[in-house]
């Protein structure tokens, strides 16, 4: 009996030091590793929410569909604006229509009087503006009958491609109220060797 409980003692090895520190060290890493997956899924998590935030409130990005504000924005640009609700004369701003976004260019702020003469030429308050970011001048396509008085809290806006562009000269677009903007066109992400401010 005695020589049985040697036996059956006798097949249980006592672990070395070595191995004690290797186990202990292995128990280490995982904890450590727990501890930084933890923080990487808080912090990926963290960041998502402001990205989320960020383009909420204060940017949006836009992608440019069509060529009514060539040469200035060509299909297929990828663009951010900034969410203000104020703009100056030729900015460039980004608005709802028709459950779609359209970008085009400020040239008249409410209580403005707009003309544009048969050569396509825009007048402001009496003033000609000058355009050169334009290649082309037009008058049409339009139903308005110039001089035109932009309505309180509505813009008066334009593309930069204007026999092409249908904008506020028509009145199925009309001018962008206040509940239709989106912000001020403000960055040019890609293509990146247009990369930069606009």
């Amino acid at each position: 009996m005695a020589d049985e409980e040697k036996k059956s003692t006798g097949d249980i090895r006592k672990p070395t030091l070595e191995e004690l520190k290797s186990e202990l060290k292995r128990e280490k890493n995982k904890k450590e590793y727990s501890k930084v997956f933890r923080n990487t899924i808080v912090i990926l998590i963290v960041v998502a929410a402001i990205a989320v935030l960020i383009s909420s409130f204060f940017i949006t990005v836009l992608r440019v569909t069509g060529d009514s504000m060539s040469p200035t924005l060509d299909s297929g640009q990828i663009l951010i604006a900034s969410n203000n609700k104020e703009f100056e004369p030729g900015d460039l701003i980004a608005f709802y229509y028709n459950n779609r976004i359209l970008i085009k260019r400020v040239v008249g702020s409410p209580g403005d009087w707009i003309n544009i003469d048969d050569e396509g030429n825009v007048y402001v308050n009496g003033v000609l503006l000058e355009e050169d970011y334009i290649t082309d001048k037009s008058l049409t396509p339009t139903d308005l009958t110039f001089p035109y008085q932009v309505p309180e809290n509505r813009y008066f806006v334009l593309g930069d491609h204007r026999s092409v562009s249908i904008d506020s000269r028509s009145t199925t677009v009309g001018c962008v109220s206040q509940e239709q903007l989106i912000g001020k066109v403000v960055f040019r992400v890609y293509p990146f060797n247009l990369f930069g401010k606009l």
